[in-house]
């Protein structure tokens, strides 16, 4: 295989090697490991507060702490915060968080180890103007911020501070938008443009980072900006971020997916994971994210192949032929397993979605109900809900062969040795290794069988997603279910493993279903919660409300973890919503602009309410809010009351 533009092998794990950059003592890139840092919530006047949080943040294991300064007095503040940490025996090193405000920036390069600005808001408003640009106005315009950025610049250069350039796309210019449009594209040019400002100033220690909601956009944003790197000879560092991922749950399966994605083609030298939580709980998921690729240079070969047919920087779903409710244009179907079960009953299934009603002789089907049940030999004699497959291994289906809905579950080499097998549907176990020509042959030719895929190897992403390159480069469409086996993790580390691992397929347009084979891994219902939960975070099938809520800073104007626990509480029944919960106005109406609806900080105690980019209502008291949010859902026809159970 040519060498691929974004990372250094599809196929063996290689860590894109990065020019160092120090940040206090700190290194970043180069020989040095992935560092984990997070982010104060607490108000940067409020030294104390802010000084016993970063200690907080700091003995979880963060090794960056970023501070925002909004303002210049908050950005002199850090010098008491800096004081006050180093008088107390902590030497890791601050980054000043910065936003609209240049002077800021200025005073707190002279303060900080390390300075972040956004390329979006730095020089620019947001006004989401379209504006048509010629070539000549155009350079007038990057003349303009060049006058704002380059005293910064100098001043890092001077102090040996360090400075992010982060772009997030939430908040590209106006300029970016009318040029570029609202496109990963769009993201790396706008960091280029200051990145380039750089360079002609010989200032080079500088990370970078492209953060988004959207985890596609994300991907690709970072994939497309080292590309461009590589191209000019740079090999800046980078720093990884999915924004706004949320809370709990949801907000750690769309970090996986975003961050670890990246990570498993060893891009990325810090990371950090933004929940809306206390931020030294975002240490240890970051942590456990980064810590499976210690030992991965030492995973089993992986063949090369000729050609990369996987189009990585615009979402394509790989062309897939239709069986049952299985491939093609249909959403990616949930196999739940339950083949290490004992004394099955109906009540057993309400973990996967599936609620018996003994009154009414009913099953009530819930948005999160998998479509198929592996049982492997263990046999169940009641009826299953209308909408479920039952999978048995092939000689305990040859005993409920003529029941509805039932269908055998063969090795590849059982498939090929031929027997009796189902007229509907046959799952066929696979790995790399078993796809040979004559299984390709048959899968090509038999439109009665779906792949169930698996893997052994330490680098199991890249060796299914070459599976795919396989099938994909012999035009073979047979219908694939990725599956992936896990053992002994909590149910944190379930959540982050398999996000990552399916995650990364499912982003590339791979895998027409998953199959999460958990053993001592936490409850059944957090497993199939938590395969939902991949699919929704990767925009393959949405099941329920999504919300894009900031992890909070000292920019907040409200409670961000309270107020997102009522608004959930209030509308997580809405499938397929997305509703975003915002601070301020930094990245709020950007990266609404993917949301259905917008609730935002604006004043203290003060909330604007959006739908999409629009505002509605301006300044409502905060406590009307959430009700006037539920009201402004009602008045675009998107509510619906609750199911009772």
């Amino acid at each position: 295989m040519s060498k691929p533009p974004y990372c250094n092998s599809l196929v063996e794990y290689s860590r894109f090697r990065t020019r160092e950059v120090m940040v206090g003592k700190v290194g970043v890139g180069g020989d040095n490991p992935i560092r984990v840092q997070s982010m104060t919530t607490t108000d940067t006047m409020d030294t104390q507060a802010t000084v016993e949080q970063s200690i907080r943040m700091i003995e979880a294991g963060c090794e960056i702490v970023r501070i925002t300064a909004p303002s210049r007095k908050d950005a002199e503040n850090l010098q008491k915060i800096k004081d006050e940490l180093r008088a107390r025996g902590y030497d890791t090193p601050l980054v000043a968080d910065i936003h609209f405000t240049p002077k800021a920036a200025e005073i707190a390069a002279r303060i900080v180890e390390k300075v972040r600005v956004n390329p979006g808001n730095y020089a620019d408003k947001k006004k989401f103007e379209e504006i048509e640009y010629t070539d000549d106005t155009y350079q007038q315009e990057l003349e303009r911020i060049k006058e704002r950025f380059v005293p910064l610049v100098r001043i890092c250069k001077e102090e040996g501070t360090a400075m992010r350039i982060g772009t997030n796309h939430g908040s590209l210019s106006d300029r970016i938008l009318s040029r570029y449009g609202d496109t990963p594209l769009g993201m790396v040019e706008s960091a280029l443009e200051f990145l380039r400002i750089c360079r002609e100033e010989d200032f080079h220690n500088i990370i970078l980072s492209m953060k988004a909601s959207n985890t596609q956009v994300m991907v690709q944003a970072y994939r497309l900006l080292i590309q461009k790197m590589k191209e000019d000879g740079m090999n800046y560092p980078l720093h990884l971020g999915v924004t706004e991922a949320g809370e709990g749950e949801d907000g750690r399966i769309k970090s996986a997916v975003g961050i670890g994605t990246l990570l498993e083609d060893g891009i990325g030298d810090t990371v950090r994971v933004s929940l809306t939580e206390e931020p030294e709980y975002e240490i240890p998921v970051a942590r456990d994210l980064v810590d499976r690729y210690k030992d991965r240079i030492k995973h089993q070969a992986i063949t090369e192949v000729d050609q990369n047919p996987i189009d990585s920087y615009n979402y394509q779903r790989r062309k897939s032929s239709s069986l049952l409710n299985i491939g093609e244009k249909q959403v990616p179907i949930v196999m739940a397993d339950f083949s290490f079960k004992k004394n099955i009953t109906p009540a057993s299934f309400f973990a996967l979605g599936y609620r018996y009603s003994v009154p009414t002789d009913k099953w009530n089907i819930g948005d999160m109900a998998c479509d198929y049940i592996f049982l492997g030999s263990v046999e169940i004699n009641f009826d299953i809900p209308g909408t479920l497959g039952v999978i048995y291994n092939h000689d305990t289906w040859l005993k409920h062969k003529d029941k509805e809905r039932v269908y055998p579950f063969l090795t590849s080499k059982n498939y090929l040795e031929g027997g009796v097998f189902s007229e509907q549907m046959n799952v066929v176990y696979a790995c790399l290794e078993d796809l040979n020509t004559e299984l390709m042959s048959r899968l090509k030719a038999d439109p009665t069988v779906v792949l169930l895929i698996d893997t052994c190897n330490a680098h199991g992403m890249a060796e299914q997603r070459r599976l795919f390159m396989e099938l994909m480069n012999a035009d073979c469409q047979v219908p694939v279910i990725i599956g992936r086996a896990y053992g002994g993790l909590s149910e944190e580390k379930l959540q982050l493993q398999s996000a990552t691992d399916m995650g990364a397929l499912l982003l590339d347009g791979l895998g027409d279903g998953i199959f999460i084979a958990a053993e001592n891994c936490g409850s059944d219902e957090n497993i199939n919660q938590t395969a939902f939960g991949i699919l929704q975070a990767t925009r393959t099938r949405i099941s329920k409300t999504e919300y894009i809520s900031c992890p909070s800073c000292g920019r907040t104007l409200f409670d961000l973890q309270e107020t997102t626990a009522k608004i959930r509480a209030k509308t997580n029944h809405l499938k397929g919503v997305k509703i975003g919960i915002m601070g301020c106005i930094v990245n709020g109406p950007g990266e609404m602009a993917d949301a259905d609806y917008g609730y935002v900080g604006t004043g203290v105690g003060k909330i604007t309410l959006y739908k999409e980019r629009e505002v509605v209502q301006r300044n409502i008291p905060e406590e009307q809010a959430v009700d006037a949010l539920i009201d402004l859902i009602k008045s675009y026809g998107d509510w619906v009351e609750a199911k009772s159970d």
